[in-house]
């Protein structure tokens, strides 16, 4: 128990690279943030200007674009700061903080796309039912419940976390998570382990649901010319987005628990990193070159900015 330490500040890895490398990573990582900033921030203002948009599949899509401004906020100014500073360390509290917001972000995406997935199924599969189902107040509830539920979960995670006293300092990340901060704790962490065991069951009945969703609107495509034109035009992109998400959430979850010091740095920075890359590129790109009518309306919007 002598070994046991409150630390107020830990340190994160640091990219293995020259100083020169490090200039070169800092200018590609300031381009990258930039862009997912300007494709989202797109989607989001062409979706609450134009009224034609103001549809539940559409505030789902607004609603995963700022998530997913939410989730890289919570990432990139802190990795940016410790390129161009050179310093790779961060308050106890300040990396709560980071795992609270990029965590919270990855699960409200999946919240996100399960409520989305739900107005599919009712749009395709109940179509003279859908005004009658997604009133407004089931959009507003639907959107808490999107952010709500992942804000809950986290919290009580941190929580548990922060009661833990530790043995070490060191993130074996880029940034913060709250599995690293349990990992360093000399303590039993066994409530923390159920706890975690009980969040990945719940956010895997909703990728359940998800895909019971799918099961349904593929077996009333099948039936329907009309539905299988409105699946194509309008599921698509979420199944990709679904998939990406899936993606990036596996390869993270794979080097958190089970990453390893043999892996080349490359692939250990790609493991963690790629669901703070591609996902919020990738969400407002596919969408808005596959939805007709948002890529429609951005241009509109653009043209007339002009």
């Amino acid at each position: 128990m002598e070994n046991i330490s409150y630390f107020t500040v830990l340190t994160l890895t640091e990219p293995k690279a020259a100083n020169t490398d490090k200039h070169i990573y800092f200018a590609l990582s300031l381009i990258l943030y930039i862009l997912i900033i300007l494709l989202n921030l797109i989607l989001i203002v062409t979706i609450l200007l134009e009224k034609a948009l103001h549809e539940p599949m559409y505030i789902f899509l607004c609603n995963l674009c700022i998530n997913g401004l939410f989730g890289t906020a919570g990432f990139y100014p802190k990795f940016l700061s410790d390129l161009l500073c050179d310093t790779y360390v961060i308050s106890y509290v300040g990396c709560s903080v980071q795992a609270f917001v990029i965590y919270a972000s990855v699960m409200c995406e999946c919240t996100t796309l399960t409520v989305m997935s739900y107005d599919r199924y009712v749009a395709i599969c109940r179509p003279l039912d859908y005004h009658s189902i997604m009133t407004n107040d089931t959009l507003v509830k639907l959107l808490l419940l999107s952010w709500i539920f992942p804000a809950l979960s986290m919290s009580a995670a941190i929580v548990l976390s922060n009661r833990l006293p530790l043995c070490g300092s060191h993130i074996d990340k880029l940034y913060c998570d709250n599995w690293s901060i349990v990992k360093l704790s000399c303590e039993s962490t066994i409530i923390n382990n159920i706890y975690g065991f009980i969040i990945i069951l719940a956010y895997f009945c909703l990728v359940v649901f998800i895909a019971c969703s799918y099961f349904k609107l593929i077996a009333a495509c099948i039936k329907s010319i009309e539905s299988k034109n409105k699946f194509m035009h309008t599921c698509v992109p979420h199944f990709l987005s679904l998939i990406n998400f899936t993606v990036a959430l596996l390869f993270d979850t794979m080097y958190t628990r089970y990453g390893s010091r043999d892996f080349p740095q490359g692939l250990q920075n790609f493991l963690v990193l790629e669901f703070l890359i591609i996902p919020p590129i990738f969400n407002p790109v596919i969408y808005g070159l596959k939805l007709a009518e948002v890529r429609k309306r951005a241009l509109g919007v653009f043209i007339k900015s002009k």
